[in-house]
């Protein structure tokens, strides 16, 4: 007798969402494999899609629990009449293993189990292990920025602080709730009085009890303040904590006459995979584009992706706008500043100089990371400027792309969380 014990308990929307999760921790190398496989298949315009993977039969076996056999027992096994030791086994036909389904006339195939991916589990996976590096805070820790919130309201408070409306409203509800049975006793007793009035001339016992008990009455009613302070109702503010650290993240591309559609095209996936990461990641962060040929000019996301452009190439233009944007707007005591940069590495013939005496003076000394992406092979004059750069700052780093199956193990490898292997 076999016990299968699987959890199928129902959460949310009729999903099993406890053994969703398990299932994506027991299967997560093999599921990140499969993202890694259709990243490479993908464009950019579906790159945010839900991924069906396939995994293997043989690997999702459950538990199963089972009586043993228990006591003695005596089994005679065949013999073996096709080989003896020693003889060599021929590899089967058709290669090795075999995946996938396996044929049975008996209609009990081997299928790989299929299992989809949602579009907010596959970007999980696909930039788990990626991250910001040297995201630090730009604020000392003994000084914490706050800001205030709304709180509700409080019965004491400073008189600016003071809500008339919700004050007068409480007042009012205090007023009705104490005059309420005064006023229908009242009224009750006047039509008594009333009645009375009209069988005699008011003189008798009865209209004077009355009249003294209505007076009563409305001496009650009077003694009930117009406002009283347990009306009282003032705004009140509680400081929260905020993060001191703020990130900002340049993508500076090259869109000259030299870089070919196919460059382009290199340069923009890697940068909306870059986008998508961030985006992801910090809700809180500012991204800058910058986009040059021989003039660099700050764009739109849009315009960024999807404009053209042509004419010759000066880098340092790109640089020199960095560099004013950085000291005009995020200066490096508030901001993580990171920039990414991509080219195919052709560049003015004298222009190369200044570009690595702008990153070297001006620009790397303000920025936590500058990550340079060449999408070609051939080294030209800016990647031999920028490679004597590497070697003196940590912070720097520099990557080729020839091909789109490049761009995400490069983009891994340059933003890979501290501590992790590539």
């Amino acid at each position: 007798m076999a016990l299968h014990i699987i959890d199928r308990r129902l959460a949310g929307k009729n999903k099993s969402v406890g053994n969703r999760e398990r299932f994506l921790r027991r299967y997560k190398a093999q599921i990140a494999e499969s993202v890694r496989r259709a990243v490479a298949k993908r464009d950019i315009r579906h790159m945010e899609q839900a991924e069906s993977i396939s995994i293997p039969k043989k690997d999702i076996s459950e538990p199963v629990f089972h009586h043993g056999p228990g006591g003695i027992r005596d089994a005679v096994h065949a013999g073996n009449v096709d080989h003896v030791r020693g003889d060599r086994i021929a590899r089967p036909q058709g290669g090795a293993g075999g995946g996938g389904s396996q044929a049975s006339d008996s209609g009990e195939g081997e299928d790989d189990f299929i299992f989809t991916l949602s579009k907010e589990e596959f970007m999980q996976i696909f930039f788990e292990d990626m991250a910001l590096p040297r995201l630090l805070r730009t604020h000392l820790g003994d000084t914490p920025l706050y800001r205030t919130r709304r709180a509700g309201y409080s019965h004491d408070g400073t008189p600016h602080n003071l809500a008339v409306l919700r004050t007068m409203r409480g007042a009012l509800g205090r007023r009705i709730a104490l005059t309420k049975a005064p006023h229908r006793e009242l009224h009750a007793l006047q039509e008594q009085l009333d009645a009375l009035l009209a069988q005699d001339d008011g003189t008798s016992e009865a209209v004077a009890e009355l009249q003294q008990r209505i007076d009563a009455l409305k001496a009650r009613v009077a003694k009930v303040a117009f406002l009283d302070p347990i009306d009282l109702r003032f705004r009140n503010r509680t400081r929260v904590p905020i993060p001191s650290s703020q990130a900002v993240m340049f993508c500076v591309m090259d869109v000259s006459g030299s870089m070919d559609e196919g460059r382009k095209d290199l340069a923009k996936r890697f940068f909306i995979l870059l986008y998508l990461f961030l985006t992801r990641h910090y809700e809180k962060i500012d991204i800058i584009f910058i986009r040059h040929h021989t003039q660099a000019s700050e764009v739109s996301e849009e315009e960024f992706f999807h404009s053209t452009e042509s004419g010759g190439t000066v880098v340092s233009s790109a640089l020199a706008l960095l560099d004013q944007i950085i000291r005009q707007r995020y200066m490096s005591q508030d901001w993580n500043v990171y920039v990414a940069q991509a080219s195919d590495g052709d560049n003015f013939t004298n222009d190369s100089g200044n570009c690595r005496t702008l990153l070297e003076e001006r620009i790397l000394p303000l920025v936590r990371y500058y990550a340079y992406v060449q999408v070609a092979q051939e080294e030209q004059n800016l990647w031999h400027e920028y490679s004597q750069i590497g070697p003196q700052y940590a912070h720097f780093a520099m990557r080729k792309v020839s091909e789109p199956a490049d761009i995400y193990p490069v983009l891994r490898d340059l933003f890979k969380k501290e501590g992790v292997p590539a």
